[in-house]
């Protein structure tokens, strides 16, 4: 029988800033614990990212028992409290859903404006927000944070190979920005897994992960370039949106860990189907 296991953690504290590996998480009600529990906002309230401000790759984030650490080039770290003071309440915009978050600090607010180099504010989601997903493809009850729409995304370790034998380029998964990598299975096989056990949580897999310019942006010069989204257009091009990557909601809470067992539960037509 194949043997798949969790060979990559990784969460984002703050939407579309560096991420952080991690050898063994929590999961809460809205996924990986922090995982994009802060966000940036811009002055009409609309999210930020790095489509607009390809900076945004560098600033990166640490987390400590207590604090939430930024740094960037040039700058001095900025520490932040885990649980904030409430703030101001601002109801801010993720697409297409109105969400209610708090202010975290004018020195936040400074401090990213100035490496950013635009006027932009930082907010979390304070814990008695809920915000569901899309009722389309989940249950009512599944919950995600400032994520654009699911708890996660998943990406197996040989899909990238592939694509990168495809470029003839050696780009690293932190451009795809994934929350759990597979190891073992062939490339592209999470396209029809539909519900998947890791250790001991439930994850369900609704809709594959159309692709953005972020994954065009270097992570560690936020320098852009037209890889993948050239080689994904010939080789994952579906109704005009090129895919890499599956989304996925969880059934319980609990700990992942790498090196934890993947089951296969549930397969159907692969998303997208080509």
């Amino acid at each position: 029988m194949a043997h798949f296991t969790l060979s990559g953690i990784y969460l984002y504290p703050v939407k579309s800033l560096a991420g952080i590996s991690a050898s063994h998480w929590p999961v809460t009600e809205t996924g990986l614990l922090h995982d994009r529990k802060w966000m940036l906002i811009d002055s009409n309230r609309q999210f930020l990212s790095q489509r607009r401000l390809p900076r945004m790759a560098l600033i990166k984030t640490a987390l400590t028992e207590n604090d939430l650490i930024l740094s960037a080039p040039d700058m001095e770290n900025l520490v932040l409290p885990l649980m904030p003071a409430d703030g101001e309440i601002i109801n801010s915009t993720i697409w297409h859903d109105q969400c209610d978050a708090r202010s975290v600090s004018l020195e936040a607010d400074r401090w990213l404006s100035r490496f950013l180099n635009t006027d932009c504010r930082l907010v979390y989601q304070p814990d008695d927000v809920v915000r569901q997903v899309d009722p389309d493809y989940a249950h009512a009850t599944d919950q995600v944070s400032f994520a654009d729409g699911f708890p996660f995304l998943i990406i197996s370790e040989n899909s990238l190979v592939s694509l990168n034998h495809e470029m003839g380029l050696d780009l690293p998964m932190a451009r795809f920005r994934p929350n759990l990598v597979i190891a073992g299975c062939p490339a592209y096989a999470e396209d029809s897994w539909r519900e998947i056990r890791i250790g001991s949580i439930d994850f369900r897999l609704p809709k594959a992960c159309s692709r953005c310019s972020v994954p065009t942006i270097d992570p560690e010069t936020a320098q852009t370039g037209k890889e993948p989204l050239t080689t994904l257009n010939r080789v994952r091009n579906w109704q005009n949106k090129v895919y890499f990557g599956q989304n996925a909601l969880h059934d319980q809470c609990g700990v992942l860990s790498i090196g934890d067992i993947v089951q296969v539960k549930l397969t159907g037509t692969n998303q997208p189907p080509i």
